[in-house]
């Protein structure tokens, strides 16, 4: 805004791998804002989170304020070492396990791993066998997209921990919340870091209503997945090749990114370019009501 104009509300930002049609909120009630978050509201956004993930028996789940406040403290888990992260992928686990001392690489042995599944930018899903260091982090912040190709069944693994974020797919990021699933001993020295009442009473009843309503779930599968196609439809037509992605999020191929990013931006589009590709241009996708724009911005 600082260097196109306009106001917030007149911006569309594509340059997340957010839902753009949320959950629906529901009524909250002033002991949700008041009363600090009872240990019964915490239970049953557990059991949620088990049922629509099929968590592991044996397996915990710890609840969070977003999942980059696990991605902070998972380095923390055991001494420095090598940990391998393969580029291109979401910076902020490299950045995190280096502000921990750790030495980041992307080939060869090391005592840490990230994988983030599907991976941010390009869509990569890994299989259980990469899952192969002391210890490995699964990033399924994307997954919901696509259920059945989640890992979730390595939690029971000694070392794995599998994350899940909240804001991407239920569209509700403001509310900061996301999870980690590991064995019981990993979860509870998460929980230490963590500290009491590190989620907040209105995203306990949210995030439990939510993650029950399988229905709101499978429709949103659907329409994403023809949002995408559609997605698809147009930067195609328009020059674009198309790269990678998830259901939330498309990487494409162009002649000069940093140019598309601007003649969107002029229209008040924003998109995501990469610091390590002159070519590579990611669009999330637009609301109802932003497809108009889009195409003319295009």
């Amino acid at each position: 805004m600082a260097r196109y104009g306009g106001e917030r509300a007149g911006w569309l930002d594509l340059s997340t791998g957010i839902n753009p049609d949320p959950y629906p909120l529901p009524a909250l009630t002033a002991m949700d804002w008041t009363a600090l978050p009872d240990r019964a509201a915490q239970g049953a956004l557990v059991q949620a989170a088990r049922d629509l993930w099929q968590v592991p028996e044996g397996d915990e789940v710890l609840a969070a304020p977003g999942a980059s406040a696990l991605i902070a403290r998972l380095p923390a888990l055991t001494a420095p070492g090598r940990v391998r992260i393969e580029a291109p992928t979401y910076n902020e686990h490299a950045a995190s396990f280096a502000a921990h001392g750790w030495t980041v690489t992307a080939e060869g042995p090391a005592e840490a791993r990230v994988l983030v599944h599907p991976n941010n930018p390009d869509g990569r899903l890994w299989t259980a066998s990469e899952a192969d260091a002391p210890l490995t982090v699964i990033d399924e912040s994307f997954c919901d997209i696509c259920p059945e190709r989640s890992l979730v069944a390595l939690a029971t693994r000694p070392g794995v921990v599998v994350l899940k974020s909240f804001g991407k797919f239920w569209g509700l990021a403001g509310l900061r919340l996301g999870f980690a699933i590991a064995a019981p001993s990993t979860i509870a020295r998460l929980s230490d870091m963590m500290g009491p009442w590190a989620v907040s009473g209105p995203a306990l009843r949210v995030g439990a209503l939510a993650l029950r309503d399988t229905g709101w779930t499978e429709a949103t599968r659907a329409r994403l997945a023809c949002d995408t196609a559609r997605m698809d439809v147009l930067m195609t037509g328009r020059g674009a090749a198309l790269e990678g992605g998830t259901d939330l999020f498309r990487l494409y191929r162009v002649d000069d990114a940093a140019a598309w990013q601007d003649r969107l931006a002029r229209h008040h589009v924003w998109s995501r370019i990469f610091p390590y590709s002159q070519s590579l241009l990611r669009l999330g996708l637009p609301p109802e009501d932003g497809w108009t724009r889009l195409e003319a911005a295009l």
